[in-house]
C-alpha cells in the first residue's frame, strides 16, 4: 500500500529527529555550561540542559505521532498545511516546520474538536493504528471532514485503542480524547472546575492531561508555585505515575493527603465516630479558639535598661498593641512578630526623642529584652502542642468547644489518658488533619499554582480546608464520583466541598459516558445507584463488549482459582478483589495452586494482583474477580458504595463469585 509506505517513511524521519534532538541536548550540556556569564547562571543553565537531555533520552517508548491533520484551502494561516500530532514536539531540520506538533499546541485542538458539521478548516483527519508494542505502524483511517464524513464512535482505530488490554500502569489518552474531555483539559488556568465522573469516564485521565496542558500553556507562571496532584493512596499514585512522563512532564508533585499533612508519625487509629467529629468543619472554630486562648492581656509595663537610660512601655500601650494586632486577623506567628516589632518601635521612638540614633544592633538587643513579655502575652507554640493541649485537657476542650460540640462529642475526641507531652503523643490520621489546621493558623503553608485532587468525594471538610490553604491564590481541579464515596464523611453533593476548597463558584461538569468500563459492567453498576444516598446520573458505555458472570459456588477459594486460571487464557491484567480480611487466604491459595507471583496493588506489573476492597479505588484491570460481595458490603459503614467501586474496576470481564446471598441490586439471572 503506497500511502502506508509513505507514512512508514515519515515514521523513520521522526525517529531521526528524536535522535538528533537527544544528541543536540547532550551537546548543549557540554557547551552551555561554559558560556554562562557567572557561576550561578552556569549552574542553573547546566541543570536545565541536563534535565532536558535526560528527559528526552528516557522518554517512554511509544509512537511519535497518533494523528494527522490536512488543512484545506480556506483554513487561513494553516491553508494547505499538513501537521502530524503526537505526545510531544519534534523539531525538523533547520528552517523546516516541526515534524510532529505537540498535542497541546493550539493547532492540535482541531484534532479533537473538528467534525463533519464543523470541520474547522480540516479537509482530512487521519488516525493511525499501531501494533500493541507501539513500534510498528499497521494502518490508518481517514475522515474527510470537508465532505461531512466523520466516523465518530464507529472509528475502528479509536475503538481498538480504547478497548486495548492493559497490563501495568495507566496510559495516557491523547489519541482518544473526546470533545467534552478536551474542553475540560484546556480550561483556562484561572478557572477552577469540578468533574463528577462515573467509573471509566476518564476523569482521572482528564485531570492528568489538564496538568500537562497547563504546564505547557502557562509554564512560566506555574514554575513559581508548581502543580500538585493529590491521590487517595500510594497504590493509585503508582498506577498513574507513567502518564505525565509519557507526555513530557516530570516536574509535577504527586502525593497523598497523608503525606501532604505528614508533620507527625501516625501510630494510632480512631474509631469512625471519633474520626468523623475530628473531620467535621466545626473543629476549625474549636482549634482557632484553643490557639488564640493562649494570648493574654498585658498585666504590667515593660521596662528595658539601656546604659544610663531605662525605656518604659506602659501597660495601656501594650494592651493597645495586642488588641490592634488581634483585630488584624493575621496568622498567629505573624501576629507575634508584629507585637514584638511594635513594642520595640515604641522603645525606639523614646530613644530617638532623647537624641539617640538606634541601629540594627540596638534593635536586636531591645527585641531580646522584650521577648519575656512576648512569651507571656503571645507565646510561641507548635501546632502539635496546641492539639495535644486541646485533646488532653478536658477543661480546655470544654472552653474551646463551648456551643460548638456537644458534651458527648467532646467526650468522643478527648484523650482518655493524655500523654506527658505532645512529643510522646500517639497521633491518628485525623489528628494530623487537626495539626495541619493549626499550622495554617500559625503561618501560611506553601502555595501551588494549580492543585488537582482525585477521588475528592472521600475528603472531609477539614481535609478540603487543608487543600484550600495551599491553593488560596491558585486554581483547582476537583475530580470525583459521589457514588464512590466510602469514608464516613464522604460528600453527598459537591457545593459544600467546593466551599471548603475555597472555590464555591467552581462549575460542576458531569461526565457520563464510560470509555473504559464495558456495557455489561455499566449495566450492573447502574443497578446499584438506587441503593446509594447520592444523586448522580446513570452511566452509558461507549462500548458494547464486555462479559459478566455471576456464580454461586460451594467453595469460594477453589472457584477463585478456577476463575483466575480461565482469565489467564485471555490477554490483559487480572485483579482479584475481596474484603480486606478475606484476601490473605485467597492469595495464599492462588499462589499455591497457580504457582504465580501474586502482586499487591502498586507492587510491580505482574499479570495477577490481589486487591483489598479498601484499596481498589482508582485502579483498573482487564479481568476482575470479585469474591463474596456480601462480605464487602458488611465490612464498613458505606459498604454498598465500596461494592460499587469494586465492581467498576473491570474494563473487559467481570466474575462475581459468592457463597452467601447477594446484596440487593446484584440479584439477577446469571449470564453465560
Amino acid at each position: 500500500m503506497p500511502e502506508l509506505d509513505d507514512e512508514r517513511a515519515y515514521l523513520e524521519k521522526c525517529r531521526t529527529a528524536i535522535r538528533r534532538m537527544i544528541d543536540g541536548a547532550q551537546n548543549n550540556v557540554i557547551i552551555g555550561e561554559q558560556v554562562a556569564g557567572d557561576r550561578y547562571s552556569a549552574e542553573r543553565l547546566g541543570r536545565h540542559l541536563k534535565s532536558l537531555a535526560k528527559e528526552l533520552s528516557e522518554a517512554p517508548d511509544g509512537p511519535p505521532f497518533f494523528g494527522r491533520l490536512d488543512f484545506g484551502p480556506d483554513a487561513g494561516d494553516h491553508s494547505g498545511h499538513r501537521y502530524y500530532i503526537g505526545r510531544r514536539h519534534l523539531s525538523g531540520d533547520t528552517g523546516e516546520q516541526p515534524v510532529v506538533i505537540d498535542w497541546r499546541a493550539p493547532v492540535s485542538r482541531a484534532f479533537y474538536k473538528a467534525g463533519g458539521r464543523d470541520p474547522q478548516g480540516i479537509s482530512v483527519r487521519r488516525r493511525f493504528g499501531w501494533a500493541r508494542n507501539s513500534v510498528h505502524l499497521t494502518g490508518f483511517e481517514d475522515e474527510h471532514l470537508a465532505k461531512g464524513q466523520e466516523t465518530g464512535t464507529a472509528s475502528r482505530l479509536l475503538t481498538a485503542e480504547i478497548e486495548r488490554p492493559r497490563v501495568g500502569p495507566m496510559r495516557d489518552i491523547v489519541a482518544t480524547i473526546q470533545p467534552e474531555q478536551d474542553e475540560l483539559v484546556r480550561a483556562v488556568l484561572e478557572e477552577s472546575i469540578c468533574v463528577q465522573g462515573a467509573p471509566g469516564t476518564g476523569k482521572t485521565a482528564v485531570g492528568l492531561h489538564r496538568a500537562a496542558y497547563l504546564l505547557y500553556a502557562h509554564r512560566r507562571r506555574l514554575s513559581r508555585g508548581g502543580v500538585l496532584i493529590l491521590g487517595p493512596n500510594r497504590a493509585f499514585l503508582g498506577y498513574i505515575s507513567a502518564v505525565l512522563p509519557a507526555l513530557g512532564e516530570v516536574d509535577v508533585e504527586q502525593t497523598t493527603m497523608e503525606h501532604l499533612l505528614g508533620r507527625v508519625e501516625i501510630r494510632a487509629a480512631d474509631d469512625d465516630t471519633t474520626a468523623t467529629i475530628k473531620h467535621d468543619v466545626r473543629m476549625a472554630a474549636v482549634l482557632r479558639r484553643a490557639l488564640y486562648a493562649r494570648i493574654r492581656r498585658p498585666a504590667e509595663p515593660v521596662s528595658v535598661p539601656d546604659g544610663s537610660y531605662r525605656w518604659r512601655v506602659t501597660e495601656d500601650q501594650l494592651r493597645r498593641i495586642v488588641d490592634d494586632t488581634r483585630r488584624e486577623a493575621l496568622p498567629y506567628g505573624v501576629g507575634r512578630e508584629r507585637v514584638l516589632s511594635r513594642a520595640v518601635g515604641l522603645l525606639q521612638r523614646q530613644a530617638e526623642a532623647r537624641g539617640r540614633m538606634p541601629g540594627a544592633i540596638w534593635t536586636r538587643k531591645m527585641g531580646r529584652a522584650v521577648v519575656p513579655f512576648l512569651d507571656t502575652v503571645w507565646p510561641a507554640v507548635r501546632p502539635e502542642e496546641v492539639v495535644a493541649g486541646l485533646l488532653g485537657d478536658r477543661a480546655a476542650l470544654a472552653a474551646a468547644a463551648k456551643d460548638t460540640l456537644t458534651a458527648d462529642e467532646q467526650d468522643a475526641i478527648a484523650w482518655a489518658k493524655p500523654p506527658r507531652s505532645y512529643k510522646s503523643a500517639r497521633w491518628s490520621a485525623a489528628d494530623a488533619v487537626l495539626i495541619d489546621e493549626v499550622a495554617g493558623l500559625l503561618e501560611r503553608p506553601q502555595g501551588y499554582g494549580h492543585v488537582i485532587v482525585d477521588e475528592a468525594q472521600d475528603l472531609s471538610a477539614m481535609q478540603c480546608r487543608a487543600i484550600a490553604r495551599r491553593s488560596e491564590h491558585g486554581s483547582i481541579t476537583v475530580l470525583g464520583d459521589l457514588a464512590q464515596g466510602t469514608t464516613p464523611w464522604a460528600a453527598r453533593e459537591w457545593h459544600d466541598s467546593l466551599t471548603h476548597f475555597g472555590k464555591p463558584g467552581a462549575e460542576v461538569i458531569a461526565l457520563t459516558t464510560g470509555f473504559r468500563v464495558p456495557a455489561a459492567v455499566v449495566t450492573i453498576a447502574n443497578r446499584l445507584l438506587h441503593a446509594l444516598d447520592v444523586d448522580v446520573p446513570a452511566t452509558r458505555s461507549f462500548r458494547t463488549d464486555g462479559r459478566l458472570q455471576i456464580r454461586e459456588v460451594p467453595d469460594l477459594a477453589a472457584a477463585t482459582v478456577t476463575a483466575v486460571r480461565e482469565a489467564l487464557s485471555h490477554e490483559g491484567s487480572i485483579g482479584v478483589i475481596a474484603a480486606d480480611a478475606d484476601l490473605a487466604p485467597l492469595t495464599a491459595r492462588l499462589r499455591a495452586e497457580l504457582g504465580l507471583d501474586i502482586a499487591a496493588p502498586g507492587d510491580g506489573d505482574g499479570r495477577v494482583t490481589a486487591v483489598p476492597a479498601a484499596m481498589a479505588k482508582g485502579l483498573e484491570y482487564d479481568h476482575v474477580v470479585v469474591a463474596e460481595p456480601a462480605a464487602i458490603t458488611e465490612s464498613e459503614t458505606r459498604g454498598m458504595n465500596r461494592l460499587y467501586v469494586v465492581l467498576t474496576r473491570a474494563v473487559s470481564r467481570l466474575d462475581i463469585l459468592h457463597t452467601r446471598p447477594l446484596p440487593p441490586g446484584l440479584v439477577t439471572d446469571p449470564m453465560p
